[in-house]
């Protein structure tokens, strides 16, 4: 795989904060057993000495992630999430046909530790997230996610649990999407395995805002990477 550039991926950056459009298969931080693969946090230092990450996307979702250049900047941002100050929009691509108007999911998930997470009553962290519909096709919506709170896998399971799992998301029975699927009479050459459109779940980071030390609000947009952009594109074209 070919790695970004850092200076490529930057969509806002001031005296304390950076904020990238992270692309998809890449990690924000060093992973548990440390592969010595190429990730944000290990760019970002290359870029700016005492960068932190202050949050963390799945290594397959894409989209805005903040880097604080200092730690006064981690801190002021650390309180944010915590007092859940921060707003987060994710725009996904769901399998079927969804109307959700601000549906809420408040189901608690139980994380157990081995890159998996469940939904458990008894046992699990509150979790909390808003769903809104905002482009139907034949068979797939497109849906903006606004998470209260920040589980891992938050919004894929919580889709799962309303039988709206995400194109591509194989762990929460989601169905990747081909080309055939879309365009009547497309066809492959025989000797050819079709790829999917997107090789990863349909989930990216679009928006968020935070307040910047000066108490300014900081409003970011992360657009598409190629993969979503291009998924949203052949569906208004094939199945709208």
């Amino acid at each position: 795989m070919k790695y970004p550039v850092f200076k490529d991926l930057i969509i806002f950056e001031n005296d304390d904060y950076i904020v990238v459009n992270k692309p998809p298969f890449v990690a924000s931080l060093d992973e548990r057993g440390g592969s010595g693969e190429v990730n944000i946090l290990r760019m970002a230092r290359q870029y700016s000495d005492d960068a932190q990450v202050c949050h963390r996307l799945d290594k397959e979702t894409s989209g805005a992630i903040v880097i604080a250049k200092h730690p006064e900047a981690y801190r002021s941002l650390a309180m944010q999430f915590e007092r859940r100050k921060v707003t987060k929009i994710y725009h996904a691509v769901v399998d079927g046909q969804f109307t959700f108007n601000d549906l809420f999911v408040d189901l608690p998930i139980l994380n157990d530790g081995n890159k998996n997470v469940t939904i458990d009553r008894q046992e699990g962290k509150r979790a909390e997230t808003y769903f809104n519909s905002i482009k139907y096709y034949k068979h797939y919506t497109l849906v903006e996610c606004k998470p209260v709170t920040g589980r891992m896998h938050q919004i894929r399971i919580h889709l799962a649990t309303q039988r709206a799992s995400i194109s591509g998301d194989i762990m929460y029975r989601g169905k990747p999407v081909f080309l055939s699927n879309l365009k009547k009479g497309y066809r492959i050459a025989k000797d050819e395995e079709e790829q999917p459109i997107m090789k990863r779940f349909a989930l990216h980071a679009r928006h968020l805002i935070f307040k910047g030390l000066d108490d300014q609000e900081i409003v970011i947009d992360a657009p598409y990477p190629k993969d979503f952009a291009t998924l949203v594109k052949l569906l208004d074209k094939f199945d709208s």
